[in-house]
């Protein structure tokens, strides 16, 4: 009887394809754009109104002031006992850029040849339209569903700034979680990136004039400029990139995926001194099964080696500082990394309601992008990234989002709610025997 249910609900999604493409564009109306951030207050009161329209508790709290997350739970009639869902997405866009190479204003959400354009159609406003959606026919029906579903649509996402972050840091668990971000409707997992500053300090600010001292046999002055000490930094960074390239890989990545890119280098103080700062922004790129502070610690102990292979370095070794909580303020973010267990129960599943509904089963690998997932995935929670969306049109002018997608995701995540949510939580002694076959897979 359920399964005729959730059948009617998916053939309502689609005959209710309007009541979809209006609420996208309520939301594409919000502009949102990150930088300058600041500005989800609006959208945010919007998605709490709704979440509370589909039987939720919902609560509002700010991340950033007038950039609030939004986190909801409809408990289930029997939580404690039955599979809980996480739904998670990001409410900030990209930056629009010059309005005027687009075709239509970004905020007004245009309809045309089957596509949907606006900035946030695909990266990732579709994706939370349609969990919105999804979520609102389960309720006008009064499906029954006995596990939890909880939801997150948080700030940040698109300057590394700490929504998700904040949402796990106040407390969140799942048996398993979505984020509807942008992937074409592929189930994946994602490498992991962080930046960091590495910075060169001399203890003593020399003026110009004493340069010959430094540098010929007999000046007598033990100095340096801290540009040029961190062009052998640098070279260092170049020779651990290179070994990378050989020694790590990743199924799902091309070779040398993992990379160490030198993005911004500020220095000095004005022509009449020898450089006594230097400072390097760099930003790593590492593979799913690496974690951002193991990553780190690598290239730290790499580059102290270096130093001290230099006779000022050695006295004066540069300083690290990785990652923030948010690119704007902090000029740092961490993306952390994402396995994808094709074994766990809810990817199955998940691949059960993509494959029951469209015919065949869901691509599975790795994103070649970084999201919020790596977040949940860091706090124990089993994720997934699985969203609509064409990579190549999310962040470009012109955004777009194939219809018949957003609407085929919509029917698959109501079929995926029903069932997921009805499922009896495995056993503790299942779950530690699933531990034993992954600890001996690696």
């Amino acid at each position: 009887m359920m399964d005729e249910k959730i059948a009617q609900l998916q053939r309502q999604a689609e005959a209710r394809t309007d009541e979809l493409v209006s609420l996208l564009s309520e939301l594409v109306a919000f502009p949102t754009v990150s930088p300058p951030a600041r500005n989800t207050m609006a959208a945010q009161q919007f998605v709490k109104k709704h979440l509370e329209g589909c039987g939720f508790e919902a609560e509002l709290w700010e991340v950033f002031p007038g950039d609030p997350n939004v986190t909801a739970i409809k408990k289930g009639i029997a939580g404690g006992e039955y599979c809980s869902l996480l739904l998670n997405g990001h409410m900030d866009v990209a930056e629009v850029g010059d309005d005027r190479e687009w075709k239509s204003d970004p905020f007004k959400l245009k309809v045309q040849d089957g596509r949907l354009y606006g900035r946030g159609t695909a990266d990732m406003k579709g994706g939370v339209a349609a969990l919105l959606f999804a979520l609102q026919l389960l309720e006008e029906a009064g499906a029954e569903l006995k596990g939890d579903v909880l939801f997150q649509s948080v700030i940040g996402e698109e300057a590394g700034e700490a929504g998700t972050l904040s949402c796990t840091e106040r407390g969140c668990d799942a048996d398993f979680a979505v984020v509807a971000d942008t992937s074409a409707m592929q189930i994946q997992g994602q490498g992991g990136v962080i930046t960091g500053w590495v910075t060169i300090q001399s203890p003593v600010t020399h003026h110009d004039g004493v340069r010959h001292r430094m540098i010929h046999a007999g000046g007598g002055l033990h100095g340096a400029s801290a540009i040029e000490k961190m062009a052998k930094l640098i070279a260092a960074l170049q020779e651990l990139e290179r070994h990378w390239a050989v020694t790590k890989s990743y199924p799902g990545f091309p070779p040398g995926m993992s990379t160490i890119n030198p993005a911004v280098i500020e220095g000095g103080r004005h022509a009449a001194f020898i450089a006594d700062r230097c400072s390097l922004w760099i930003t790593v790129h590492f593979y799913p099964d690496e974690d951002f502070e193991a990553v780190t610690a690598e290239i730290e102990e790499h580059l102290l080696r270096a130093a001290a292979a230099d006779p000022w370095l050695r006295d004066n070794p540069p300083s690290f500082r990785w990652g923030g909580r948010s690119m704007l303020e902090e000029r740092g973010e961490i993306f952390p990394s994402l396995e994808l267990d094709t074994e766990h129960e809810g990817v199955k599943a998940l691949s059960a309601a993509h494959a029951g509904l469209l015919g065949e089963a869901p691509r599975t690998g790795m994103s070649p992008t970084v999201t919020d997932a790596g977040w949940l995935g860091r706090a124990g929670i089993p994720t997934v990234l699985y969203g609509p969306g064409e990579l190549d049109k999310a962040h470009a002018v012109d955004e777009s989002l194939d219809m018949q997608e957003l609407v085929n995701y919509t029917k698959v995540m109501i079929g995926f709610i029903a069932d997921w949510c009805n499922r009896p939580k495995p056993s503790k002694a299942g779950k530690q025997m699933h531990a034993v076959i992954q600890s001996a897979q690696i």
